[in-house]
């Protein structure tokens, strides 16, 4: 038991001085002395335990002192872009000045390989061969980060790099960085700064806004008729109107967020259905609908999973239904209802929508949590079960 203590010939533990002198103070005896004339034996008994650890744990050695790390939020951190996604050269933003995040300065040189915190290594490029990894042996402490946002079923040759990445930055909520397509701010909760921009009050539509010119929409551009939602497709078209854009159907001039948006908003109804369904994978088919003041029609994840995202009545999900001809007496419903409709639109008034812009955001993100990470070393060991999970 240590220096402080021996064991009596009775079995019970008594405090032992270096001096030989009982642990036990005049004051303490008389308070047993006491005890025994007014209490019950129990009593004393309690008593006598409670004053015997009290006189242990003044004879319990220091305890070592434990280093405590608090990141510093302005410590420098450099963060190295191994590869532009597809290949596709995008500058690199000004993190303090655009996400007021101050310390962060991004490189896309390869030469500074040695000196980076981190290496932001996107999976396609490394996947298909078009890159390879950062050499062996990496750097002390430096970090690698496993950085995607396409679906499972579109990540092809995820086993070899089990045990590569020590952080993963992806759409999931569980990433070690994670960071959504787009989400939702309870209003009053701005962004500050130039940032602001790319955060949306949403607004409930007004009456005359409700009856918008057209009913349904869809714009697709990865079209496959092995994908589930060009079959839901199929038999939704023959009970209602859907009006296709892009590779299937009708051009659209540009093919960006802000045209589709535009699109949108002659409306009332849009299909987001993502390529393939797996947890959180949530793009900005849903949030392009949203923001445009449509209700969103979506095919992917569980209704449970769209819902911590959303609230459950800012979204209709074709799993609600058990056939495609019920969602479609649905939807023309509440094209005859205005009042049932406001239901699926009044909780925009609570919020705001944010959606990060690709890529900078995500560097910015990362940089932060690296200083947040200094001094974790451990990897990611199985990559593979965890995203397709």
């Amino acid at each position: 038991m240590g220096a402080g203590a021996r064991r009596s010939a009775a079995g019970r533990f008594t405090a032992h001085r270096a001096d030989g002198s009982s642990g036990v103070s005049p004051r303490v005896k008389c308070c047993v002395r006491a005890l025994k004339r007014s209490c019950s034996p129990v009593c004393v008994a309690v008593f006598i335990f409670m004053s015997f650890l009290g006189v242990c744990l003044l004879y319990l050695p220091d305890r070592p002192a434990v280093p405590s790390f608090e990141p510093d939020e302005d410590s420098p951190v450099t963060l190295l872009i191994w590869t532009h996604p597809f290949g596709r050269y995008r500058k690199l933003p000004d993190c303090a000045a655009l996400h007021q995040i101050r310390g962060c300065t991004l490189t896309d040189d390869l030469g500074a390989y040695q000196k980076a915190d981190a290496v932001i290594i996107h999976h396609r490029e490394v996947a298909t061969g078009a890159a390879e990894l950062p050499p062996e042996p990496r750097p002390s402490a430096q970090k690698w980060i496993w950085m995607n946002y396409e679906s499972p079923t579109h990540t092809p040759r995820l086993w070899r790099f089990e045990g590569v990445f020590n952080l993963t930055l992806t759409y999931r909520i569980d990433s070690d960085i994670a960071l959504p397509y787009g989400y939702l701010l309870p209003r009053g909760n701005t962004v500050k700064g130039p940032q602001n921009r790319f955060t949306h009050p949403l607004h409930i539509p007004s009456r005359s806004n409700l009856r918008r010119p057209r009913l349904l929409a869809w714009v697709v551009s990865n079209w496959s008729e092995s994908h589930y939602r060009v079959a839901v497709y199929h038999q939704l078209r023959r009970y209602i109107d859907v009006d296709v854009f892009g590779r299937a159907g009708q051009p659209l001039p540009e093919y960006t967020g802000d045209d589709v948006v535009r699109l949108v908003r002659r409306y009332q109804f849009y299909l987001s259905l993502e390529n393939s369904q797996h947890t959180d994978y949530i793009t900005e088919k849903l949030w392009n609908a949203v923001l445009a003041g449509a209700v969103p029609v979506v095919l992917g994840p569980s209704r449970k999973n769209y819902e911590r995202f959303l609230p459950p009545e800012a979204f209709i999900h074709v799993d609600d239904f058990p056939t495609v001809r019920g969602l479609a007496r649905y939807l023309l419903k509440l094209r005859h209802n205005p009042a049932k409709l406001r239901k699926h639109l009044d909780w925009r008034g609570r919020y705001s929508l944010h959606q990060p812009p690709f890529w900078s955001e995500h560097y910015c993100t990362a940089c932060r949590a690296v200083r947040r990470n200094r001094g974790r070393t451990d990897v990611v060991k199985y990559l593979t079960p965890w995203f397709y999970s």
